[in-house]
């Protein structure tokens, strides 16, 4: 049981430290875009025709919504996994702090992805006659990139709750350390199909 209780301890903290890393990662690119975005001195006018270089915001606001990508996805993997461990059956009604906590999760994660990508995509230059949209020169609007950055972190708070409200009912709820090691793992391979049912079938 002691063995058990490393076990977990040592995967919250690798978990936690990834995707802080990460998060910690994408904030940094995407405040240092906001500081790098294209400005109005630099828009090139030719009569009605304009135009704006590329800017270091472009490759920025690429590596932010990567490194935010890849913390949302270690969170949702490790914390699915847990939940798949579990050796009682799984219940929406016992388990909705943590799917509140996912569905939360994503719901930022998508809203910072897309101002980034968006901003990023308008960082990436904008040639004469082709612009960003219609052949217009749009121009991002002051805090999008530091706005998006701070959704970014907020997800992924909210994913460390996901992961930490799943990894502590293994402690809990695991089967006992009298009960054979095949019959665990029956147990196990249970409540992996039963969410898998839950979540792909009607």
């Amino acid at each position: 049981m002691e063995k058990k209780k490393d076990e977990l301890l040592k995967s919250r903290l690798i978990t936690c430290l990834i995707v802080v890393v990460f998060s910690t990662a994408a904030f940094s690119c995407g405040l240092t875009a906001e500081f790098n975005k294209v400005k109005v001195k630099d828009m090139k006018v030719d009569g009605s025709l304009c135009s704006l270089p590329r800017t270091p915001a472009f490759g920025l606001g690429i590596a932010a919504v990567v490194c935010m990508s890849v913390a949302q996805i270690v969170g949702t993997v490790v914390g699915g996994a847990w939940l798949c461990a579990m050796d009682n059956k799984f219940s929406i009604r016992k388990n909705w702090i943590a799917l509140a906590y996912l569905i939360s999760s994503w719901l930022c994660y998508g809203l910072a992805a897309v101002m980034l990508g968006t901003g990023a995509s308008m960082n990436s230059g904008q040639p004469y006659r082709k612009g960003w949209m219609d052949g217009d020169c749009y121009l991002v609007k002051n805090g999008i990139f530091g706005t998006a950055s701070s959704i970014a972190i907020f997800a992924s708070i909210i994913i460390l709750g996901f992961t930490t409200t799943c990894l502590r009912p293994q402690v809990h709820q695991s089967a006992g350390t009298d009960m054979p090691v095949a019959v665990q793992r029956v147990n196990k391979n249970s409540s992996c199909r039963r969410l898998l049912q839950l979540m792909l079938c009607s």
